[in-house]
């Protein structure tokens, strides 16, 4: 396979394992919630790097639709190259802004790009997608570089998204261009968009049904009344005389003959709320797959549309070319079920929350967002949006946004960088949980629950493998005297049928003791390894 090459890329290839985990603080007065958390919908305000890392302890694998809308390297975004990569090149790049006339913007985009591509492919789970938007500038290179971290294999469209309403008047070489991309991938070669192995736990019989096993899928389109008419129709609930209308932007998915079959086969499923939107239903011996029916020309919402929905929320202007909540509406009800989570971590506007709180007002549905943003405006107007949303944007046209989408949403700012060398000097100790949280998800790669934790038992939590142990203090003066000794290895209790994984600064019992006991033991404040027997 032909790989992409630009300057930088030898140094940035494993950089996201050198990335150092950060401490994720919980703000409680920018939350919208009553008991903040790390299991809550998320907005975090930190670069993105390190708040991806930051995450993997906790959701890794486990993220079902990713979106992102990363700078198109136009040269007049005004991003900056701020990866501390251990280059004298790269070193030269940090803190200047990215223009036209740089001729190695494609190269720090590119380097931007690669270390959160690999750690976005770490959070998202065997069965997901990520969508990336993308135009001219970087596109056949963002295919190039995605082909590298995810596989050729798994790539599975390559969507054209009408973006502009009308002709543009900034033309390239004498053409106007009212287009954008939006590159499709899954994370494993097993998920395709038609034809492949499903993923037969979705499907289940509740009703016993004599079809089989069914689904609840979107009957959301993906063109506006102006490109597909035939799209934008009512349909009525016989039984209760409800009228149902498509969103003026995304229309029905089906035609209204089909429309008209699937009423008369009885695989509509009207919504006990009358402010949410029929689903129908999808059987597994049809043998369809989540992303069915989707065009590879994406017809739905324009960036105009952005425009005026984040005005008509905030009452002024404030980011530039967000994009519509109908585009990436219509990409996640497509890719998720009602419980999956959705993540952007390049969230600007906040538009993909306002999507998924939208879509779950629609089907009640309870997917989870999180939303990573770099600026400063996180709180001001990221944050902001999502919680006017909410509550409720008295002056909106919609009806389910006036009245508010309803959910919560935790804040957290990315902290300091977690230095286990900083154990040696005794500065910037960092606290049992955190010191807890890095140990296990490094040494074990499984997610840390702080409920399990037992400090005063010096229990950190139960993984696939092993039950693990740490022995520690913040205090430098009492970390010299801790060791993991005879009657310290006994106070854990008998060993059972997994091993025991003890952290400590240093032990005074030899491998006959250690093996015994069933311990394996790792030291502080040295490198956490994997232990593998």
């Amino acid at each position: 396979m032909a790989q992409i090459q630009f300057k930088g890329k030898s140094f940035v290839q494993n950089h996201h394992l050198l990335v150092k985990y950060h401490e994720l603080i919980p703000k409680k007065e920018k939350s919208l919630t009553d008991k903040v958390s790390l299991h809550d919908n998320l907005i975090i305000h930190g670069d993105n790097l390190k708040a991806l890392k930051a995450l993997l302890p906790i959701y890794v694998g486990k993220i079902k639709c990713i979106y992102i809308d990363p700078p198109y390297n136009t040269g007049n975004e005004k991003w900056m190259y701020n990866d501390n990569v251990n280059s004298p090149m790269m070193q030269g790049w940090l803190g200047k802004v990215v223009d036209r006339e740089d001729l190695t913007r494609h190269d720090k985009w590119l380097c931007m790009m690669t270390p959160r591509l690999k750690l976005l492919r770490e959070l998202l789970g065997e069965d997901g997608v990520i969508f990336v938007s993308i135009d001219d500038n970087e596109v056949h290179a963002l295919r190039m570089l995605m082909d590298e971290i995810f596989g050729k294999g798994r790539f599975l469209a390559e969507f054209i998204w009408h973006s502009r309403q009308n002709v543009d008047s900034r033309t390239l070489n004498g053409v106007s261009i009212d287009h954008e991309y939006v590159l499709c991938y899954a994370k494993s070669s097993d998920m395709r968009i038609k034809g492949k192995e499903i993923d037969k736990l979705k499907y289940k019989n509740p009703d016993d049904d004599p079809r089989g096993p069914w689904m609840s899928s979107s009957i959301d389109g993906l063109a506006t009344k102006e490109a597909r008419p035939n799209l934008h129709y009512a349909i009525v609930n016989l039984k209760t005389g409800l009228q149902y209308n498509p969103s003026p932007e995304n229309g029905w998915r089906f035609s209204k003959s089909t429309m008209e079959r699937l009423l008369k086969e009885d695989r509509i499923l009207w919504p006990k709320n009358p402010a949410s939107k029929p689903r129908f239903k999808r059987y597994l011996n049809e043998r369809s797959q989540e992303l069915t029916g989707f065009s590879t020309i994406l017809d739905v919402g324009f960036t105009v549309q952005g425009t005026r929905e984040l005005r008509e929320i905030m009452g002024e202007e404030t980011l530039k070319f967000p994009k519509p909540v109908s585009l990436i509406k219509s990409l996640i009800s497509q890719a998720t079920d009602i419980n999956s989570i959705v993540l952007d971590s390049f969230s600007g506007s906040g538009t993909t929350a306002h999507a998924v709180l939208a879509l779950n007002k629609e089907d009640g549905g309870n997917r989870k967002f999180i939303l990573v943003e770099c600026e400063d405006y996180a709180d001001k107007i990221t944050a902001e949006r999502v919680r006017r949303v909410i509550k409720g944007v008295p002056n909106a046209k919609d009806e389910n946004l006036k009245k508010g989408l309803g959910g919560t949403f935790s804040y957290f700012e990315l902290g300091k960088a977690i230095e286990l060398e900083s154990i040696l000097s005794g500065d910037g100790l960092p606290t049992y949980e955190e010191l807890a949280r890095y140990i296990f998800y490094t040494a074990t790669g499984e997610e840390f629950d702080p409920k399990a934790m037992n400090e005063k038992k010096n229990f950190v939590g139960e993984s696939s493998n092993y039950k693990v142990y740490l022995f520690y203090e913040p205090d430098i003066e009492k970390l010299k005297n801790i060791a993991l000794t005879l009657e310290r290895a006994k106070s854990i209790g008998k060993p059972g049928e997994k091993r025991r994984l003890v952290f400590a600064p240093t032990k005074y019992l030899d491998q006959t003791h250690l093996d015994e006991l069933r311990i394996d033991f790792a030291q502080l404040p040295f490198e956490i390894y994997e232990l593998a027997r």
